[in-house]
């Protein structure tokens, strides 16, 4: 008979039935009556009532009952601590049963017991359990540490828990290693300082061989452990790669996925010359086509990893592009994936097969499933340009099905081949001109609107066409007003003397009657342009466009690597980092991909800085808005909050704010503009002011106040510095976390000016212009002296310096380190914020030399608690050297003595906000270590001081 008849009764005096019951002398009554509790509790009823009668039930010899009794003491000793601490001696005897499988069980539910107050009990007996004869029970033994860890981890510390675990990864037994390192790699995850996991080559060769032994998850815990050793040469690498190879033809998927993840870590230090490279690239195919036929969802998460596998090496699955065409029956999710890794693979060799295919699915009845296999041809063709005229025929194709939605995509991936390909295939524009009316969708009306503007020359109805669009201009979606703006100016700039009231109409529209600060300021660009100098408008706009990239959608290569290290877990399949999706710090830790031997190149890591960049350097990024930052920019815009103030001021990017970023406080850009142009004359743009208030600047490149800066200064790059010492650029707002927008900079000063150099790189598939920077409120008052110019839109995988100047007459705020700065820079995409870290010694003003008695006076005015001694290690400079270095950042000698063979210096540096500050510095020639001491009315400065002399005489 089943089980099924403990789930059915339903009586009203259950419990005291079961209580009579669980103290009957009958074994079998005891039994049976422990079963009906756990089916009670099973189904959500309380039955904690019963707990003492349960218990006193553990002391038998029946193997099933005490199991029984185990899962129900797991289950509420959470709620009845008190009552739990009646089991600790049931434990610690089981504990010490003869039969093995009792004292497993014992140890297992002791680590389940999640109550502080038994946890000291269970010491004695797990620590017998970890040193017991019988494997089964030390490997149970070795998880239950993991378990203890967290709940006490200081406990485990004490107690020598760990030692004994680090003992067991040598163990005899293959399961108990593999149980060790398991429990160890979880203990590390939760504190990754901690260097629990110490890897040598001895413990690697001991792991390697319990590797061929223990079960399929044991495989996986030791592999996993295995990729994160970090070999010390080549040979080393490829002898563990020799000896994974066979997990490769593994009957479970997740053991074949975490070889690989070890496979592809060690080909880092492999030299492609080698024999084994290519040999192990062979061998690394057939598994992964192996995962293709299992079941769909098992096929997906091969298929989101091979994705990762064929970025980083795509050499490896070059010949096996047929197991990625997408059968009749697969679901949707795996259709799409397959023919993302299709285009990845596509080359000159396969195209033809890979087209005549893509054309086969266009035709299919799944909509997204057709739409991205158009988009796939489009890719083709900007990927392997011999196929390019290949795929153009087949869009063409398509376009005459007249299918709605195919004729979308149609359209808007000709554009990118118009962009890659120009002056080739326009002679399709006609055929794309007769669907204009069928196009309701934002991207395609935007992508015909900018092939109509950028070959107006050619279409003889070009105005018509526009016009066409602009009769519905406020309906339209963003992205296609903005298009529609600039294709017009284009339209205005090639054919002036038919076109200047659709122009007037469009500015019109863009700057008077729209809400949009993207739109409005585009059409305030536009408009300053054309009616101060159409020549140079002409340059601008009708501007030669790069070309565009081949394959824009490969993740970051500094992500990629780091994927690659978290193949066969979530991470994986997300393609996000774990710090992207876990919650907290724990179990999230930054790998990176090893460096290849003999090479120069550092690991590419998105955490690890060049080692002379000191920590006052590294910038941390916002993260998302539920941190402590908050989000910037639902501060300080309602009323008064209650409570403790947040230390951060408001930052206005939308709306009105970004007239004032412009540079024009009063009335917007309006004012600066001069209302509506009013066209006259004829003979070519006549674009006067109508008669207002102000009028346009004749200088539409003024330094400040104009809004536009200088528009054709292009040689403003970033300045180098003859003295003061300037920091490499690091990473401030990397790509993934600003939509494709990364942004890299440092800080310098150079004539008594302070500039923050920049450096913008696009990484996503779409231009981004309309860039403007702001900052919030900060210790020193630092604040943007110019707009942020970027002179011409950004195109995919374009970089392009800009060197901003800096005042300090901004709103001061002290913050949090006290050199911090919180920045958002918008763009035509999103508002992106980021924090980073200035160096002191910008802000040390060039007349921060004090008179010798001056300084004396002060010296000794300062009171000595506000004296902070610090000591500068590593530097071997000498008296005369470290003087002069410290001279260009504006440090000031004031006087030098030799007092008993060491050097001392008297020094004086005065900040922009006037505070000053003196130091003594003492240098002894055999030392390498200096004393710095530092003398200041405000001594929370000292600690920064401190760091910007380390940063210059490290540097």
């Amino acid at each position: 008979m089943t089980d099924s008849k403990y789930f059915t009764t339903t009586k009203k005096g259950e419990i005291f039935e079961l209580k009579a019951e669980l103290n009957s002398d009958k074994k079998e009554k005891k039994k049976e009556a422990v079963k009906k509790v756990i089916a009670s509790m099973t189904v959500g009823k309380d039955v904690s009532a019963l707990f003492p009668d349960v218990v006193n039930c553990m002391q038998t010899d029946n193997l099933e009952l005490k199991k029984l009794v185990y899962l129900y003491l797991m289950n509420y000793a959470k709620s009845q601590p008190d009552m739990a601490i009646m089991a600790v001696n049931t434990f610690v005897k089981d504990c010490e049963d003869p039969n093995p499988l009792i004292r497993a069980l014992a140890v297992r539910t002791m680590g389940c017991i999640r109550v502080d107050k038994i946890t000291e009990y269970l010491c004695e007996p797990l620590r017998k359990c970890l040193k017991d004869e019988d494997p089964y029970v030390r490997k149970t033994a070795a998880v239950c540490v993991a378990k203890l860890h967290d709940i006490n981890a200081q406990l485990v510390e004490d107690q020598g828990f760990l030692d004994t675990l680090k003992d067991l990864i040598s163990d005899s037994n293959p399961m108990v290693v593999a149980n060790a390192v398991a429990a160890l790699s979880e203990i590390a995850e939760s504190h990754p300082s901690s260097n629990l996991l110490d890897l040598n080559p001895q413990s690697i060769n001991k792991l390697l061989t319990a590797l061929n032994e223990c079960t399929e998850w044991g495989q996986i815990f030791i592999l996993d452990c295995l990729a994160n050793y970090m070999p010390k040469d080549d040979r080393e690498a490829q002898s563990i790669c020799e000896r994974v190879t066979p997990r490769l033809s593994h009957a479970n998927s997740a053991v074949v996925l975490s070889a690989v993840k070890v496979l592809m870590k060690f080909m880092e230090m492999l030299s492609k010359d080698l024999d084994y490279y290519g040999t192990l690239l062979k061998k690394l195919a057939p598994p992964l086509v192996t995962l293709l036929s299992a079941e769909p969802e098992l096929q997906y998460v091969a298929l989101r990893n091979i994705n990762l596998i064929v970025q980083k090496r795509p050499e490896i699955l070059k010949h096996e592009m047929k197991v990625f065409f997408v059968k009749y029956n697969d679901p949707i999710y795996v259709k799409l994936e397959k023919l993302d890794i299709m285009i990845r693979l596509a080359s000159q060799a396969n195209i033809a097969q890979v087209l005549a295919e893509l054309k086969e699915y266009a035709t299919e009845v799944d909509v997204d499933f057709v739409r991205k296999a158009v988009r796939a041809i489009g890719r083709c063709a900007i990927k392997v340009e011999q196929s390019a005229e290949r795929c153009v025929s087949t869009l063409l194709d398509l376009i005459q099905t007249k299918v709605n939605y195919v004729v979308q995509e149609a359209i808007v991936v000709i554009k990118d081949i118009f962009r890659k390909y120009p002056n080739k295939y326009e002679s399709v524009i006609a055929t794309l001109c007769e669907n204009l009316d069928s196009l309701d969708e934002p991207e395609a009306r935007a992508a015909m609107i900018w092939i109509v503007g950028e070959y107006a020359e050619r279409i003889d109805n070009a105005d018509e066409l526009l016009e066409s669009f602009l009769e519905g201009f406020h309906d339209e979606s963003t992205q296609v007003q903005l298009q529609l703006l600039t294709a017009i100016v284009k339209l205005f700039l090639k054919k002036p003397t038919e076109t200047q009231e659709l122009v007037q109409q469009v500015l019109s529209l863009a700057t008077q009657d729209s809400d949009n600060p993207d739109l409005r300021d585009r059409g305030y660009i536009y408009w300053r342009l054309l009616s101060t100098d159409p020549v140079a408008a002409k340059e601008v706009v009708l501007a030669e466009k790069p070309l565009i990239s081949e394959e824009t959608d490969l993740i970051e290569p500094t992500l990629l690597d780091e994927l690659i290290c978290y193949i066969g877990t979530l991470a994986s399949v997300y393609h996000k980092p774990p710090s992207a999706f876990v919650e907290g710090s724990r179990g999230v830790v930054h790998k990176s991909l090893l460096p290849r031997t003999g090479s120069n190149e550092s690991v590419e890591s998105p955490d690890a800085a060049p080692s002379e960049v000191q920590a006052a350097d590294q910038p941390s990024v916002i993260p998302t808005q539920g941190d402590l930052l908050g989000d910037l920019l639902n501060l300080d815009l309602g009323p008064p909050v209650t409570g403790p103030p947040v230390q951060m001021g408001a930052v206005d990017l939308l709306g009105g704010g970004l007239d004032i970023l412009m540079g024009d406080e009063s009335e917007g850009l309006r004012s600066d503009v001069g209302g509506s142009p009013a066209m006259g004359g004829s003979g070519g743009p006549n674009f006067s002011p109508a008669p207002t208030t102000t009028t346009v600047p004749p200088n539409v490149g003024a330094p400040l106040g104009t809004g536009l800066g200088d528009l054709f200064d292009l040689t403003g790059g970033v300045g180098t510095l003859s003295g003061s010492y300037v920091a490499p650029k690091t990473v401030w707002l990397p790509a993934m976390k600003a939509k494709g927008l990364e942004i890299s900079g440092t800080f310098s000063r150079q004539g008594g000016s302070i500039s923050m150099d920049l450096v913008l790189t696009n990484k996503a598939l779409q231009v981004m212009s309309d860039f403007a920077i702001q900052f919030n409120r900060n210790s020193f008052g630092l604040a943007p002296a110019a707009p942020l110019q970027v002179h011409a839109p950004l195109a995919p995988n374009q970089s392009v310096e800009i060197s901003l100047p800096l005042n300090t007459v901004g709103s001061v705020m002290k913050m949090d380190p006290l050199n911090n700065l919180q920045v958002a820079v918008k763009n035509n995409i999103d508002v992106f914020y980021f924090s980073t870290l200035y160096p002191l010694h910008i802000l040390f003003v060039e007349d921060g030399k004090m008179e010798r008695q001056m300084f004396l006076a002060t010296w000794k005015d300062i009171p000595n608690e506000n004296e902070t001694q610090f000591q500068i290690k590593d530097c071997s400079l000498n008296g005369d050297s470290v003087s002069s270095k410290l001279q260009g950042s504006n440090i000031f000698t004031i006087a030098k003595r030799n007092v008993e063979g060491q050097d001392m210096l008297y020094q004086s540096l005065k900040l922009t906000n006037g505070i000053w500050v003196l130091a003594e510095l003492r240098i002894q020639p055999s030392n390498p270590s200096f004393t710095l001491s530092l003398k200041c009315r405000a001594p929370e400065v000292s600690q920064y001081v401190y760091q910007a002399y380390e940063t210059i005489l490290k540097n």
